[in-house]
Parts: structure tokens; sequence; C-alpha cells
């Protein structure tokens, strides 16, 4: 169950919260009507990747494994993992001087605003937009087929959220959306330090849903003192 800032309870508290008169219209304040209308739909909990920034050296391993896995080279009519070129990687290592390394990772938000956004009518059989949650592992993807290349969902992410959607130069498409490769993400399985782990969405971990350039500010102030830092990457 995802939690809102300062909040603590489970997804079985909520639900056991909401069964109890007045108290569900605090529960509901806490969590948001988002977050509480996934606890209340029976959905499986939602998943993201954790960076635990005290560990990650910005050795971009992630986007290395992240692109293999999910840019696959057919080889005599087998598919097998692609070069691994990090510029293709749905996990982006921003890098940031005095020295902070923060992999750029999507926050699986319970409210989706990158969906929300997209001004494509729902299908009339599915209910989706061309921008969507997949049912199977909770991901967001992008219908091509429909998808207008507005550029909306990139928009809402990047003001409210990560940012991590990046629209594709020519078609304005999005692309770079975490897959959670189908549940054992590859970033998290290769990054030699541990840094990464998969692990049930919660909200009021610190630095959730915030884009690197904030995560950067905190941790140099954290660690160097200072405020004043600048992007490399």
């Amino acid at each position: 169950m995802t939690k809102e800032k300062g909040g603590t309870f489970t997804r079985r508290e909520f639900l056991k919260g909401v069964g109890v008169g007045g108290g569900a219209l605090v529960l509901f304040g806490q969590f948001g009507i988002h977050s509480a209308a996934w606890a209340l739909s029976g959905e499986s909990a939602l998943k993201m990747v954790v960076v635990d920034y005290n560990k990650c050296t910005g050795c971009r391993t992630c986007e290395t494994a992240c692109s293999a896995r999910n840019r696959p080279a057919s080889v005599a009519g087998r598919e097998l993992p692609g070069l691994g070129n990090p510029y293709f990687a749905n996990i982006r290592v921003h890098n940031f001087n005095p020295d902070v390394d923060v992999p750029n990772v999507c926050a699986m938000c319970a409210d989706t605003p990158c969906a929300t956004a997209c001004p494509v009518d729902p299908d009339p059989k599915t209910g989706r937009r061309a921008f969507y949650r997949d049912q199977t592992n909770h991901a967001m993807r992008n219908d091509t087929a429909r998808c207008i290349g507005c550029g909306s969902c990139a928009k809402a992410c990047a003001s409210q959220r990560t940012g991590v959607i990046r629209p594709n130069p020519e078609t304005g498409k999005p692309e770079r959306m975490c897959t959670l490769c189908g549940g054992d993400p590859q970033c998290v399985k290769r990054c030699p330090f541990g840094a990464l782990s998969y692990v049930e969405v919660r909200r009021d971990r610190k630095f959730y849903g915030l884009g690197p350039e904030k995560i950067a500010a905190e941790l140099a102030r954290n660690w160097y003192g200072t405020a004043e830092f600048g992007g490399v990457k």
C-alpha cells in the first residue's frame, strides 16, 4: 500500500480504518483520494525501484543492465540481451558537482499524474487512454498507435514527480518508462554495490517522487554543507 508523507499505515490498517465510520475521513485525508482508491480496489501493492544514495557510486551499471534487458537483440531468430548502450536505458544516472550521483527512477505513483494528463479519450473497451498503467505489473505503458505525441505525460511527470518520461525527439511519443523487467528489475539485480532495491511503494520515504536536482541539492547540503552544485549530466 502506498503511504502519504508522514503516514505510518499499512494497506491492512487502512482498510480496517475505513470501516470505522468517521475514521475513514481522516485516512482519506492522509492518503489522498487516489491512493485511497488504490487501497480499496483490492489490487496488489505497487512496487518500485528505490535508491540508497549513500551506496551509489555513479558507475552506471544499472543503465547498462536496463538497456540490455529492454532493448534486446534478435540473432538467428533468437531474442538475446542487447548491447547495453546506456543511452537507451530507462533508468538514468545524473551526476553532480560536488560529487553526488542520483539514479532517476519512476515513482510508480498511485495517482498516475502522467496518465491523468493524457488527452486521448479512454478506449470504450479497456477504459485506457493512450498512456496507461499495465495491469500485469503496474508499470506505465504507452499505446503508440493511439498516442498523439503531445508530451502531456512527460510534462506532468516533470512538474509533479521525478521527470523520468522523455518524449522521442522525432515523434514526441513518451519513452524511458520503467518496465520493472516483468517483476525482476535488472538494475537491482546487477548493481554491484547494492544501492538499488525493489520494494513496495511508500510515499513517506525521504526523496519519494522528487526529481534528481532536488535530491542532489539535499544530498549536497548533508554531505558537503553547501546548496550550490552543478549538473554534469
